[in-house]
């Protein structure tokens, strides 16, 4: 496939609406299309989308298992399969940093004036000449030579792995394709040769891609009836969560959540699954309990894609046992969805210019739109008034992992506008 050119027309940002929630790649033999989550804005030129692509690759590694990332069915109801990601990177990064396939080198002797030599064998199979000092000189010496053996089955093997990763992703790199691989040993008998070959290597650069050309071919050999692949999740939501989470959150979050039991006449008594909200922020002495929400939102500006009643009760509780059981007073405590919007087209339309949740020279990251209030709680406290906030999806795609002191200020002070309203 050749997308080279026209890669943005390949790019698509979901919706969440119906059929439209799966991100990651998916691509047959004729077409590939790379799918964004919600809220996400595509940057303006080629070489950054090729980032971005790759960020996005990166994120969806991050947080899921490659052998459990989506049920077959899911996907258009045809036969896809899931592409070893890792694997196929893996084989075409190094082909472009070495330029070379893998060929293994076999040691060879000759004699030789000058070179590397062999002395057990040059003692052994050349005459030396004695001076009168007793020491020995050779006119000439057995030394080695090393050559590279381009004719074994593994440079086969590395030929048909890099055109096969390629073929798949190289347009993700470069415009071109490799030579097609000739002759190969038959997929059992190759894997069979990579084990041996991982099995005896010290070197882990050659670890890595031998692992690699196995899980290749272990695809090839249990799929090659499929031409259609993807790489991805219908789950973004559970992502979502968990970079709110590392990027806010405090370790040992469980401390903070609401746990019950039954006490029964009868038998023993069941501890039930406790309540878990998302993540815990902890920031100059304030607490924050924050829910990450995959709602649309942030995109359509519609009210019925806000978080409902259920996540509004939910997260009262919450906050309302960390004030009771753990002593924190309700001064210190807030409460606030987080939703994912798109910075710089929103159907936000007031001026965002100049504003504290606003970085330089930038649209906005973070913002706060309103607030959920539960009918049940007259004169309710900070933490009974829940903060809806949205957050630049692309922002947080590149920032989560290591979130800047800046932008949690940023959020703190979206969320505490609770305190003017």
């Amino acid at each position: 496939m050749n997308i080279k050119k026209n890669l943005r027309e390949h790019c698509h940002v979901n919706k969440n609406g119906e059929g439209d929630s799966f991100v990651g790649i998916k691509a047959d033999t004729e077409d590939v299309v790379i799918n964004f989550p919600i809220g996400y804005q595509l940057p303006p030129n080629d070489e950054s989308l090729r980032a971005d692509i790759f960020n996005l690759i990166s994120v969806l590694s991050s947080f899921m298992k490659e052998e459990n990332l989506l049920e077959d069915d899911q996907i258009d109801n045809e036969v896809a399969v899931k592409l070893p990601m890792h694997a196929y990177i893996k084989v075409i990064r190094d082909y472009l940093r070495t330029g070379r396939y893998y060929t293994e080198t076999e040691h060879r002797f000759k004699t030789d004036t000058k070179g590397n030599a062999s002395w057990s064998r040059t003692l052994k199979e050349q005459r030396s000449f004695v001076q009168k000092n007793g020491a020995l000189i050779f006119t000439k010496m057995t030394v080695r030579s090393i050559n590279p053996n381009t004719n074994k089955k593994i440079t086969q093997i590395h030929r048909y792995c890099v055109y096969e990763a390629f073929e798949k992703l190289g347009w993700l790199y470069v415009p071109y394709m490799p030579e097609k691989p000739g002759i190969q040993p038959d997929k059992r008998e190759a894997i069979y040769i990579l084990e041996k070959k991982l099995a005896s290597t010290h070197n882990d650069i050659e670890h890595e891609l031998f692992s690699a050309m196995i899980s290749i071919l272990q695809f090839k050999d249990e799929k090659s009836s499929s031409k259609k692949f993807f790489f991805g999740t219908d789950f973004f939501e559970r992502i979502w969560e968990k970079m709110i989470d590392k990027a806010f959150g405090i370790e040992n979050k469980e401390k903070y959540f609401p746990r019950t039991k039954w006490i029964l006449d009868y038998g023993i008594n069941r501890i039930k699954t406790p309540l878990q909200p998302d993540s815990i922020m902890i920031y100059k002495d304030k607490f924050y309990v924050l829910d990450a929400k995959l709602y649309r939102y942030g995109y359509s500006g519609n009210p019925d894609h806000l978080p409902n009643g259920q996540d509004i009760n939910k997260q009262i509780t919450y906050a309302e046992y960390i004030e009771r059981a753990k002593g924190v007073p309700d001064s210190i405590l807030y409460n606030a969805f987080i939703m994912p919007f798109n910075g710089e087209d929103n159907p936000f339309h007031d001026d965002l210019k100049n504003k504290d949740n606003q970085i330089s020279n930038s649209n906005c990251i973070i913002k706060n739109i309103g607030e959920a209030i539960a009918d049940w709680k007259p004169n309710p406290k900070k933490y009974e008034r829940i903060q809806g906030i949205v957050i630049d999806t692309r922002f947080l795609m590149y920032n989560y992992i290591t979130m800047a002191d800046k932008y949690k200020s940023q959020l703190v002070s979206a969320i505490e506008k609770v305190n003017y309203r």
